[in-house]
């Protein structure tokens, strides 16, 4: 199948890891992204544009240097995910409460420079959306089928919630950066698994 080789990875290691299970909640934001309900009433997504946008936030983050990239999860299961991509990227990462002025009080005594801000889901990690805009830096954001998008700057459409979906995500926009800066040749010479991503 053409498409299969276009996608990032096989469309069954997406589908194993439930990246594309939704929610039973949608927002006209995320409706362009579903690609249907299911009879449980759970949102699916399109696994296509899932695999695009990854590829969309990876050329995007490569524009910037890893100090330049701030993480932001306040989300548990993004705790882990975060921390791994920041090791093995170089960028900061905030798992747990975003101290409030983080990007935009000088003063505070974590104040944090950034160039660009990822979060894992744009509800609970508001006050870093909000800071971000205030400081006029762009937002990448995992949204699930229930999420606001119009704060965002570009959204990755997944399922934001789960452990290895989480993993799965974090370890390929990892690979597809070191990927596009140079720092490593090819997607085998990518030591880490998407488990080594995943909160066990």
């Amino acid at each position: 199948m053409a498409e299969e080789e276009t996608l990032l990875i096989p469309r069954d290691v997406y589908l194993k890891s439930g990246i594309h299970i939704g929610t039973k909640f949608k927002t006209k934001h995320m409706d362009k992204f579903i690609y249907k309900s299911r009879v449980d009433g759970l949102s699916v997504l399109n696994v296509q544009q899932i695999d695009e946008r990854i590829k969309i936030a990876a050329n995007f983050l490569a524009q910037y240097e890893p100090e330049e990239i701030l993480i932001v999860s306040r989300r548990e299961n993004g705790w882990k995910p975060t921390r791994v991509f920041s090791e093995v990227v170089g960028t900061k990462a905030y798992p747990g409460r975003y101290p409030p002025g983080l990007l935009t009080n000088p003063n505070q005594e974590n104040f944090a420079e950034a160039k660009i801000l990822l979060v894992t889901d744009s509800w609970p990690d508001r006050n870093a959306v909000n800071d971000a805009i205030k400081a006029g830096i762009p937002v990448i954001a995992l949204c699930d089928t229930n999420n606001q998008a119009n704060m965002i700057d570009l959204v990755i459409p997944c399922n934001n919630k789960g452990k290895k979906s989480l993993g799965l995500l974090f370890w390929l926009l990892a690979r597809e950066y070191l990927l596009l800066k140079g720092i490593i040749n090819n997607s085998e010479s990518f030591k880490k698994t998407a488990e080594d991503f995943s909160e066990e």
